[in-house]
């Protein structure tokens, strides 16, 4: 430190600008020909609204020296913050993994490029991301994980934007580093509505934990957590209004919620019943908006990720904040079995919309049983 401040640190910047485009339209990524089908259905960009909130909520921005991917892969958030940045490598009109991979590489060799090394990178995307960055800079330099995906199983990823700009500051601060895994999701398998993960590897993060998602863990089947699961159905089918539209979110317990209806369940997606019948299957934000027309009554039910916690912000992106707001919170279900919430520290949110993530915070009521209930803390 010199006069009290802090020594500054040279931090990179790479946007994977399509990173989850497809989650509001219900697709189960943005890989290859899944973009453009993206846009063919009304998609918008999320990683400039992410880019913008990380970049906004570090304090230490004066004792920071950026270096940026062209464009729309860094540069130009930096740039409309009035921030400057050090351009690096260039991209074309449309850009690809290689892109993130390369740029990440030449702001990890730093000198030999002719310019200093990146101190950490922060990156804006999903698991596909997180294993470009993976292949890139491996443990050359720590990373901070902005999660922007449709999938974003991986523990490199911070809670929220405004988590990792909490982990820049804490690494300028002078905090140490740890591994954090990054998952290979097998993205044929999650568009078939299954998921499929396994360890890729692993990437240096700032060791602040209680900014860290922690990694997502499988679900329970053994039998006594079945037996849960219908208790927890039972009760749920029982309460039921006849007259309200129900979303259903992904998840084994919901599937379990519309096998006692007698009805399919998209295991990864988000269904919708009403009066005992499936009325949207795999439905996306424009779906679910255009049965609202239909039903002045609505609910959402979900169940929180094992390992994680979150109930909205990860693998049910139809869930936009413009849907959950049209519900309302006092019309959000949330169901799990006593194993998995033992197992939590909290309940979590993650919409993008930080207004909303503040009231759905709190205490919530979560249904674990026939009757039976417990009540969680929901976070953001």
């Amino acid at each position: 430190m010199n006069g009290g401040r802090v020594k500054r640190r040279v931090v990179g910047l790479i946007v994977n600008p399509v990173a989850g485009m497809g989650g509001s339209v219900g697709l189960k990524g943005t890989d290859g020909e899944m973009y453009e089908r993206a846009l063919e259905l009304g998609a918008q960009p999320v990683t400039p609204t992410r880019t913008a909130d990380v970049l906004d909520h570090i304090e230490h921005k004066d004792d920071l020296v950026f270096l940026a991917a062209p464009g729309k892969m860094g540069e130009n958030y930096l740039r409309e913050m009035g921030l400057d940045a050090q351009v690096v490598g260039s991209i074309g009109a449309s850009t690809s993994a290689e892109d993130t991979k390369r740029i990440a590489r030449h702001m990890a060799e730093g000198r030999s490029q002719g310019f200093t090394c990146a101190d950490l990178l922060i990156f804006v995307g999903g698991d596909g991301t997180a294993r470009d960055i993976c292949d890139a800079v491996d443990a050359a330099m720590p990373v901070v994980g902005v999660p922007s995906g449709v999938k974003v199983f991986s523990s490199a990823f911070a809670l929220s934007a405004r988590a990792a700009a909490e982990m820049v500051d804490a690494f300028v601060a002078g905090a140490d580093v740890t591994e954090a895994e990054v998952l290979d999701i097998d993205e044929e398998a999650f568009r078939q509505d299954r998921l499929a993960s396994k360890a890729y590897g692993y990437l240096l993060v700032p060791e602040v934990r209680q900014y860290l998602q922690p990694g997502k863990t499988g679900s329970d089947v053994t039998r006594s957590s079945s037996v849960c699961k219908e208790e927890i159905a039972v009760d749920v089918v029982e309460g039921m209004d006849p007259e309200a539209l129900y979303l259903l979110g992904p998840g084994t317990t919901l599937r379990a919620i519309t096998e006692e209806m007698g009805v399919p369940k998209t295991l990864l997606g988000v269904d919708a019943v009403a009066r005992g019948a499936v009325v949207g299957e795999d439905v996306n934000e424009r779906d679910i908006l255009a049965l609202f027309e239909r039903y002045d009554r609505r609910k959402i039910i979900v169940t929180p990720i094992g390992g994680n916690g979150f109930i909205f912000g990860r693998g049910s992106k139809q869930f936009t904040p413009q849907v959950i707001r049209q519900v309302g919170r006092e019309n959000v279900v949330v169901v799990a079995t006593r194993h998995k919430l033992s197992d939590l520290a909290c309940l979590r949110v993650d919409t993008g919309d930080e207004a909303l993530d503040e009231t759905l915070s709190g205490p919530i009521k979560v249904t674990v049983g026939d009757g039976e209930w417990m009540m969680a803390d929901v976070r953001c």
